[in-house]
């Protein structure tokens, strides 16, 4: 019975999505011709999150653990752990003064209406190609100069391995804060592997505990930058998982 139920619920995840982009995707799609309107489009963009987000049942609750303040108009690089979907409605949420730009995989342009959308707001990355792996610096250092924060969930996707607590960071949010000499915004999400997983059979309605972890410097050495950042969030979901 509860398989059913969460299949039930996973139906109409499709079903709030697809009426939810239809009707949040034409101004977005009409605004992303402009470069200068994509912080209009990011209004729409945001409240598509929101109804995606709160449409599924779920919740946020934020625990400051830094008190450090972002700047308006200042661009950063925004990082988290990688468990759920849901993670990037999340993020989207959490940021209304900053509009951001994900780095994500260009696969994602399949998914009919939604692709013609995602393909405009973001930095798509085919990651079987060196080429296009090594571009995503220029285009993400665009899209900072156009006034956008880059989110890029360092890990890369979600571990196949559920037992896994955090995988191994890849450098490339790291490298883009050293490169153009930009801060990084971590947080960290707890709840949303279990309340959201990727496994359709699997979840419930339910609060996500989201802990902003304060900002993190630029530095010369995107090595250190990818370890202070991994062993914080990991401390994080060790204590509050």
């Amino acid at each position: 019975m509860g398989k059913i139920l969460n299949y039930l619920w996973r139906f109409w995840l499709l079903l709030l999505a697809f009426f939810l982009t239809i009707f949040f995707g034409l101004p977005v799609y009409i605004l992303s011709f402009s470069k200068k309107h994509y912080k209009y489009a990011y209004k729409f963009i945001r409240f598509w999150s929101y109804g995606m987000f709160y449409g599924m049942g779920l919740r946020h609750e934020v625990t400051k653990l830094s008190n450090q303040q972002l700047e308006k108009g200042k661009q950063y690089v925004i990082i988290s752990n990688h468990t759920s979907i849901m993670d990037i409605m999340l993020t989207c949420i959490l940021f209304p003064h900053h509009p951001i730009c994900f780095v994500g995989k260009k696969e994602l342009v399949k998914i009919p209406i939604f692709g013609t959308i995602y393909k405009r707001i973001c930095v798509m990355v085919d990651r079987s190609s060196a080429r296009s792996r090594a571009d995503v610096y220029r285009r993400s250092a665009e899209k900072m100069e156009e006034g956008c924060s880059i989110v890029i969930f360092p890990e890369g996707g979600v571990p196949d391995d559920t037992s896994i607590i955090l995988d191994e960071f890849k450098d490339g949010a790291f490298t883009l804060s050293s490169k153009h000499n930009s801060p990084i915004v971590i947080h960290t999400f707890v709840g949303l592997k279990e309340i959201f997983p990727f496994e359709n059979s699997k979840g419930y309605p339910g609060k996500v505990k989201v802990f902003y972890n304060g900002i993190l410097a630029p530095s010369d050495s995107p090595k250190d930058l990818k370890l202070s950042s991994f062993e914080t969030i990991k401390k994080t979901l060790v204590k509050y998982s």
